[in-house]
């Protein structure tokens, strides 16, 4: 049969297939639709689930500079160790006094139990550093790993000597390697011989950190993010910005600085959920708002900090005019300065106040923000609840009207509360729009149905009003609040409608982002860790091929739908007659191809077929994610369990359309790219 003819019969074979079939979609790829923002998808992180401290930053210690209310907390002591509280550093001032047993078969000491252990690894190097003196002459301790549990005859896995050699405070380092792999381990100091030692500030970090920073990041969780390719980076939260009282709000000024003398401050999340207390649960401050900025430059994501409007948690403060529980409209000034110097401190010249700290902290050049969020879940009050007034929006319009006379060009970040509707939002809404904020950040954790039905949540939205950042959502299952495959899935479907209403969604950051195994308080997440392993959950797959398949322009896809007499096009978003399916479709000028996504959230497989108008191909690459059991998820023993496919498909080519004919597995996700000329605006 000749080339002629059979591509003839294909595309005859194409039509009939085109009239018949049930789930056909059709995409214009001529005609360009609304531009997709660089920031469309990101991360959001909060201090939940021992995601700093515990987590993503690499301290392996916990309580280093025991300023933990007990001071040793994390700590088991033995011999004379004493508390002292007249330190080097004014903000963190306690520190330990090594003394003399008074016998020389006793020891004098500590151990550290880190964050649920110490998780080390055979052969790697660990960085111990201490801030220490000797107060009456030189003194020796010795550092060690160590594995209590061993029926080995030894039980250290790393030691080494130190010599404290002066009176005065100094900072002393030396380097363990040790000889296994191990996800308890614990740190253990003792004195040698019969000098007293003061010891502040006690530090073990991996030296090999994410981009091998002293003060850094753990290597596989940070670079878990960086191969999400984010385009934008909410910190640090969340709930963390408000803080359950004013006095535990986040304030980065605290968080910036040498990290000696950064303070401690509380963690709403140490007891906001009884089901799932830890005592032991604080912010260091290590990981503050310079390593941020750094490594949102690091992942070439768009920072994105909020700051406290004044106002504490108002889920934990539900009476405003209590005294002491929010700062008054009058008193706002140092709030408000608190927000104009965190810009001066990312993009202000080093010849400004915090331009300069900024500077001495390692970064002169300016971290280039763009975008600034004011508040959290707060809200106002109407009479039917409360009562209270604009006790949200009267302080954003103070905080709105100071950062825009100063910087102009920054971008402000509202809130519609903590729900997705209701009388809250509804109210919220309109009155982001009177403010003229440049997006609000709406949040919302839904259930399996609220998912599948919301599908044209945004295609009514206002087009004139601010843009929208959807800033915390997850699929929440009914009774199935962890990372099993279905949530992935419908998550996926959803977010076929950010993508189709890019000209008014323009930021998107699912929550939680990270979660110890051994210290989980809210699910599902992201990614998850131990000591020494890690894992991404099926949604993080969905959230980086969305990210890494994002395109630059909304193509129009639409499928036929009857309407009366009429035949409509209309959006494919689970409506009636769709048989479970989402899809959208973009086109990106940078490597001149089309990309249709479809997301099928039948239980049963659907045959579908995609008419590409003005376009002559004959293969696309693809990307699937489909499994059959709906409560699977991957693990620390499986962490690859459920991935992402790559593979080809042929499409049936013509001159003025081609044709994609396919067979959906039930509960799946594809992503199809295809080679397209430059499409005409």
């Amino acid at each position: 049969m000749s080339k002629r003819i059979l591509s003839t019969t294909v595309l005859t074979m194409a039509a009939v297939l085109l009239a018949t079939a049930q789930n056909v979609m059709t995409v214009n790829t001529k005609k360009l639709g609304a531009p997709i923002q660089s920031t469309m998808y990101g991360i959001f992180f909060e201090d939940i689930n021992y995601a700093a401290d515990g987590g993503l930053y690499g301290e392996l210690v916990k309580n280093r500079s025991f300023e933990f209310p007990q001071h040793l907390m994390g700590w088991q002591t033995f011999g004379r160790v004493d508390v002292k509280d007249d330190g080097p550093f004014p903000r963190c001032p306690y520190y330990v006094e090594l003394s003399d047993p008074g016998h020389r078969d006793r020891r004098t000491g500590l151990t550290n139990e880190g964050y649920f252990g110490i998780g080390v690894k055979q052969g790697k190097q660990y960085r111990f550093t201490v801030w220490a003196k000797a107060p009456k002459d030189k003194a020796t301790i010795r550092v060690q790993l160590i594995d209590e549990n061993t029926m080995s005859e030894r039980q250290e896995l790393a030691e080494q000597k130190l010599d404290i050699t002066t009176a005065d405070w100094q900072k002393y380092t030396v380097t363990l390697t040790p000889k296994k792999t191990l996800k308890h381990a614990k740190l253990r100091i003792f004195l040698h011989g019969t000098n007293s030692v003061c010891l502040e500030h006690v530090s073990l970090f991996p030296v090999n950190t994410y981009k091998n920073r002293e003060n850094g990041l753990r290597r596989d969780l940070a670079q878990a993010l960086e191969d999400l390719h984010p385009g934008i980076f909410r910190f640090p939260g969340g709930c963390i910005v408000e803080g359950s009282s004013l006095d535990e709000r986040y304030q980065w000024k605290n968080s910036v600085g040498p990290v000696e003398n950064r303070p401690l401050n509380h963690n709403r999340w140490e007891y906001t959920f009884d089901h799932r207390y830890f005592p032991d649960y604080y912010q260091s401050y290590g990981l503050g708002f310079f390593e941020f900025f750094q490594l949102a430059e690091d992942i070439g994501a768009e920072p994105l900090p909020v700051i406290s409007c004044g106002l504490s948690c108002q889920f934990q403060n539900p009476d405003p005019t209590k005294l002491g529980v929010h700062v008054a409209l009058d008193d706002l000034g140092p709030y408000i300065q608190d927000a104009l110097d965190l810009v001066e401190f990312a993009n202000g010249d080093v010849t400004t106040k915090w331009g300069k700290v900024r500077a001495d902290m390692g970064h002169p050049a300016p971290f280039n923000l763009k975008f600034l969020g004011v508040g959290n879940e707060q809200w106002d009050y109407d009479e039917a609840h409360g009562g209270y007034g604009p006790v949200f929006t009267a302080r954003l319009k103070k905080f709105s009207d100071a950062l825009r006379k100063k910087y102009p060009n920054l971008k402000l970040i509202g809130t519609t509360g903590p729900n997705s509707e209701g009388w809250d939002f509804d109210l919220l809404q309109p009155r982001m729009k009177e403010l003229k904020v440049d997006l609000y950040d709406e949040h919302y954790y839904r259930d399996e149905q609220w998912f599948l039905s919301h599908g044209l949540r945004y295609d009514s939205y206002d087009r004139k009003g601010p843009k929208v950042f959807a800033g915390e959502y997850a699929c929440h299952g009914k009774g199935k609040k962890w990372n099993h495959y279905e949530a992935a899935i419908l998550e996926a479907g959803h977010m076929t409608g950010f993508e189709r209403n890019a000209d008014i969604v323009h930021m998107t950051t699912p929550a939680p982002l990270f979660a110890h195994v051994d210290g989980w308080q809210w699910r599902p997440d992201q990614i998850w860790y131990d000591q020494t392993d890690m894992f991404k959950t099926v949604s993080y797959y969905v959230q980086q091929m969305y990210a890494t398949n994002k395109g630059t322009h909304v193509l129009s896809l639409t499928t036929a739908q009857q309407q009366g007499k009429k035949t409509v096009a209309v959006p494919v978003a689970n409506q009636e007659g769709q048989n479970g399916l989402f899809a959208s479709a973009a086109y990106d000028k940078n490597t001149s191809e089309v990309i249709v996504k479809v997301v099928n959230t039948s239980k049963t497989a659907q045959p579908i077929m995609v008419n590409l108008k003005d376009l002559t191909a004959t293969t696309a690459t693809t990307q699937t994610l489909s499994h059959q059991v709906m409560d699977d998820e991957n693990s620390i023993a499986h962490p690859e369990f459920i991935t992402p496919q790559k593979g080809t498909i042929a499409v049936e080519g013509g001159k003025k359309q081609s044709v994609i004919t396919d067979q959906l597995p039930a509960m799946s996700f594809r992503i199809y790219r295809i080679s397209c000329p430059a499409a005409k605006k």
